[in-house]
């Protein structure tokens, strides 16, 4: 049931995973009042575009208010760009959006990890078509995504417990994706986080720091969080 007056907040996962590892940003945003739809969807069984439209389906039906918020998690927050791009979620709906570790100029893994012999077959099998488009190339999914038209901000992680994707990543990366490839064009505000990319969604300065955003347009430093923001 959806508490009179409370805002909307859909939030979507990422690649693989399932809304179990939303949850604690589901309790957070629950315990401060909104009304919060913690959305599933079958991430390695088809590509982008589709998932992007099964996505503007489920919530077409879910309506708390005129607009809503929006809280992803990596490959969900290039869905969101695709689902406003293609025309299947309209732009007027979305009131401001929170994308963490998002590959949104795709991820050298992606890359590179389908061309090893033995990695290869594993990785098509565990991340599905969708995998396969997040490359860094101009043909890749991200990359034929216009800017971004909504308020965006955008958290970045920092550390990674994986040394074989971090070499492979080259740059400061959260294990996934480099730190200069989350951002968009068009994004209202920026922020680097020291947490790594499976688990971004878990600690409580990332929490307070996507309220921010959602309530201000803004992000605000945390104590807790050794972090930059960059003003846009």
């Amino acid at each position: 049931m959806i508490t009179k007056g409370a805002r909307g907040v859909v939030l979507i996962h990422g690649l693989g995973r399932s809304p179990l590892s939303m949850r604690p940003i589901e309790r957070r945003l629950a315990a401060h009042g909104y009304a919060v739809l913690n959305l599933g969807y079958p991430s390695r069984s088809a590509d982008i575009p589709s998932l992007a439209a099964g996505i503007a389906r489920d919530i077409a039906g879910w309506r708390p208010g005129d607009t809503m918020d929006f809280v992803t998690h990596s490959l969900g927050g290039v869905l969101i760009r695709h689902a406003v791009a293609s025309g299947a979620l309209s732009v007027e709906r979305i009131h401001r959006v929170v994308m963490l570790g998002p590959p949104n100029s795709g991820s050298e893994l992606a890359d590179r990890l389908p061309r090893w012999p033995v990695v290869g077959p594993l990785y098509r099998r565990l991340t599905g078509p969708a995998g396969a488009q997040l490359g860094t190339d101009d043909q890749s999914a991200p990359a034929q995504l216009p800017a971004v038209t909504f308020d965006v901000g955008v958290i970045a992680g920092t550390r990674s417990y994986n040394p074989i994707f971090s070499a492979l990543l080259g740059a400061s990366n959260d294990g996934k994706v480099r730190v200069d490839r989350t951002p968009v064009t068009g994004m209202r505000d920026f922020l680097e986080v020291p947490y790594w990319h499976p688990f971004l969604m878990t600690p409580t300065p990332v929490h307070d720091a996507i309220l921010a955003f959602l309530e201000t347009g803004r992000f605000r430093h945390s104590t807790l969080i050794i972090a930059t923001t960059k003003d846009l």
